[in-house]
């Protein structure tokens, strides 16, 4: 799903240098790597405080910690997503409270979060699903009518840029109040093993996620909250630093994939390509295309025969899953689960390669009765 081998390939001898820095100087942890990282990456995002963690999971679980919200707190967050946010939700002691999400963009429903909100709403939770932020202008008018906290959820979607209608710019995740990400290896900035991110304009805020992300100390041996262990060590920084350089880059040959899977599917009767949220860039940390009237789970089965990977993102929302299980009905989302197949796309992708995945899946689909996709 993405050549991680090749990319290496290109930044071997600077991943190379920095690391043999860091061995040499024994600078393992908290090291001037992680400094570096965190300010080049507050510059990046046009963001006044970066705090790195060890993982994108611990940096929803530290945000919601700084918000300091009273027990049994509810969070509106879609369902059609991972779990990470809704565990940390119910880790803490809230309630999350599950949404559908954008017939089109697949992020949050803003129509629908009016009706969710009860005098138990905390926050809103929006997923910037598959490389897109979701609709951040509603959502912050929203949060300001109902004086609710906004985190983001940019795992998918770093270096992505928010337009409001009044032409101001600014990168997912700076947005809300806090603002999370993964560095999971296969992120569209990733390291070499775990890490993670914070991000909030609010000095405040930022105190609180640091002195969580660090024990709770305020400094060495005061400990002013109960916190956490969650460091971003060294030497995954330094090859965050040295991919940070390459992320838009590494967007805009995303988006060279994502072209030509537009193109190749543009127009078939069973195959919808991914919308465009108006107000935001793409940075496709997936390409999904959703199938009508194709049998979505035989044609991943036919393309794993052709050696092309796919994935399903993802097959059981999270209202239905048996640790989360609420008794709503979400039609739109239960219906993408047996409908979405994600495929390859990475920055090494040829024309070759591109060609061969959407050939597959072209001739696949020819013996199927083409009927419109509702």
């Amino acid at each position: 799903m993405a050549d991680l081998v090749g990319q290496y390939q290109h930044i071997k001898e600077e991943i190379k240098t920095a690391w043999d820095e860091i061995l040499d100087e024994a600078s393992f942890i908290n090291g001037p790597a992680v400094k570096l990282f965190s300010e080049n990456l507050a510059k990046y995002l046009g963001a006044k405080h970066v705090i790195p963690c060890a993982n994108g999971t611990d940096a929803l679980q530290i945000a919601i910690m700084a918000l300091k919200l009273p027990e049994g707190s509810e969070i509106i967050t879609p369902s059609f997503s991972y779990a990470a946010l809704a565990e940390m939700i119910i880790h803490l002691g809230h309630k999350p409270i599950f949404i559908e999400v954008d017939p089109n963009t697949f992020t949050i429903d803003v129509s629908k979060i009016d009706a969710l909100i009860t005098s138990k709403t905390k926050v809103i939770a929006p997923v910037h699903l598959y490389g897109q932020c979701a609709d951040m202008e509603s959502i912050m008018q929203i949060a300001k009518r109902y004086n609710l906290y906004v985190i983001e959820d940019t795992a998918q979607a770093i270096g992505a840029t928010y337009t409001f209608k009044n032409r101001q710019q600014q990168k997912a995740g700076t947005i809300g109040d806090i603002g999370t990400t993964s560095f999971f290896p296969s992120k569209n900035l990733g390291c070499y093993g775990d890490g993670g991110a914070i991000y909030t304009n609010n000095d405040e805020f930022a105190a609180q996620l640091r002195m969580i992300a660090n024990h709770g100390q305020s400094q060495k041996y005061v400990h002013k909250v109960i916190g956490l262990n969650s460091r971003l060590d060294s030497l995954q920084a330094a090859v965050l630093n040295i991919k940070l350089k390459h992320l838009d880059n590494y967007s805009n040959a995303r988006n060279k994939v994502a072209a030509h899977y537009d193109s190749a599917f543009a127009n078939h009767p069973n195959i919808k390509t991914p919308a465009r949220e108006a107000q935001s860039t793409h940075v496709f940390h997936q390409y999904t295309l959703t199938f009508c009237g194709i049998e979505r789970d035989a044609l991943k089965i036919h393309l794993a025969e052709k050696n092309i990977p796919t994935m399903i993102y993802y097959p059981i929302p999270l209202h239905k899953q048996e640790a989360y299980q609420q008794d709503i009905k979400m039609p739109l989302t239960e219906q993408l689960t047996t409908n979405v197949l994600s495929l390859p796309i990475s920055t090494e992708m040829d024309e070759t390669q591109l060609l061969y995945i959407s050939t597959a899946i072209l001739d696949y689909c020819k013996k199927f009765t083409h009927t419109s996709p509702s």
